[in-house]
């Protein structure tokens, strides 16, 4: 009988022992420039961005006005300076302004003078440091053009999803207008195949989300909705034992100051006077607070908001992110720039209300405070957040874009 020995083929498989592992595919080293206003608001996504950038090992500089910069950045960056110290008269004024005549004192006498300014600076940046890849704020017209003029791809940071949501769709003349303004700038510089520089064509990173924005499933793939990007707090200290169980709310208007700052937190403190709450009050304070008000004038939020019932706030979009994101329904009192817009957007989704003034905040506090459907909607916004990505999420469309 012929024994018939089965043969197979041997396989070789590497032995898991003494291996290193499976280890991620390294993203080759990218250069990578962002190009800001002298705006701080508009800054501060970026900068987590770019330090996510550089955790992963990339190189990030900067272009822009140095003096607002230098302060928002680590100690050592690389900063390419432009104009911008003769615009902060300019700045100032604008932000005076309300409506219309803000709208367009902000094009006609701000971002396209500023635009020009920067041209050079700007182009010094791209031929110094040879990024591969641009990053520039909705407000930067230089950037883009100076970007097209040496074929290097850009991607638009829009820190507010304000233009996402026509806010002029019922003025349809001041649209135009802007988008003349836009247009003549980069005939003005060489360019007659015109893009809306408001939004690139290779990527669009919008630090919000379909909570604020709505429907978001019509905007082309290169439209990025990541979500705030938050940098990390610096610790402080907060005593944290006065809270005693009552309903707390954050009163905060972020960095706005001066007498309408004022004027708020007087109004404040006297719409939670006789209320069964306490009150934070963040940045600024009153003579003589009530005994349900804490004044500091630095706070954990992020740990804080863990512990809150609800946000009073002007609607600046950094903190309308961060009440929601931790499901808290808002009272906004918007003063000036996208705080109407996203006040709006807000009371829309049905997650805070918008008042017009002090005599309106006690009412509006004790409506969002119960339990009711601005909660639910506010806790209906929280997903979207969650899923975002932020700066993670940010850095990875652009190491696919660089």
């Amino acid at each position: 009988m012929t024994q018939r020995r089965a043969s197979a083929r041997r396989v070789q498989v590497p032995s898991i022992l003494g291996d290193p592992g499976i280890q991620r595919v390294r993203t080759p080293e990218r250069r990578f420039l962002f190009a800001v206003p002298p705006l701080t608001g508009r800054i501060a996504p970026t900068v987590a961005v770019a330090a996510e950038l550089a955790r992963r090992g990339h190189k990030v500089a900067w272009t822009g006005h140095r003096p607002t910069l230098e302060p928002l950045l680590r100690p050592g960056s690389r900063i390419f300076s432009t104009a911008g110290d003769e615009f902060g008269p300019v700045r100032d004024r604008w932000l005076e302004l309300r409506g219309l005549d803000a709208v367009r004192f902000l094009w006609e006498d701000f971002l396209v003078p500023l635009g020009h300014a920067m041209m050079p600076g700007v182009e010094r940046a791209l031929d110094r440091f040879r990024p591969d890849a641009v990053v520039s704020d909705q407000a930067v017209l230089a950037a883009p053009v100076a970007a097209r003029h040496r074929e290097i791809p850009w991607a638009t940071s829009a820190a507010s999803p304000a233009e996402f949501t026509r806010p002029l769709a019922d003025r349809p003349d001041v649209e135009e207008e802007i988008r003349d303004h836009i247009g003549d700038f980069q005939l003005g510089h060489g360019i007659e195949d015109l893009l809306d520089l408001r939004f690139s064509d290779h990527l669009t990173l919008v630090f919000s989300t379909s909570a604020l924005v709505g429907d978001t499933s019509f905007f082309p793939d290169h439209f990025a909705f990541v979500g705030p990007a938050a940098t990390r707090e610096a610790p402080c200290a907060f005593p944290w034992e006065w809270l005693d169980g009552r309903p707390a709310v954050l009163v905060t208007l972020g960095k706005v100051t001066g007498p309408p700052a004022e004027r708020f937190f007087r109004a404040a403190a006297d719409a939670v006077r006789d209320m069964d709450v306490q009150a934070v009050f963040a940045g600024a304070g009153v003579d003589a607070p009530p005994p349900n008000v804490l004044v500091r004038e630095r706070v954990p939020r992020h740990k804080l908001l863990e512990r809150l019932s609800a946000v009073a706030c002007h609607g600046g979009h950094s903190t309308v992110c961060a009440a929601l994101s931790h499901g808290l329904p808002l009272v906004m009192a918007p003063m000036r720039d996208d705080q109407p817009v996203i006040a709006r957007r807000v009371e829309a989704a049905g997650a805070g209300i918008s008042v017009d003034g002090p005599d309106e905040l006690r009412a509006a506090l004790a409506a969002v405070l119960a339990d009711g459907p601005h909660r639910a909607a506010a806790e209906a916004a929280r997903p979207a957040f969650a899923a975002a990505g932020g700066a993670a999420e940010a850095a990875d469309r652009l190491e696919k874009l660089a």
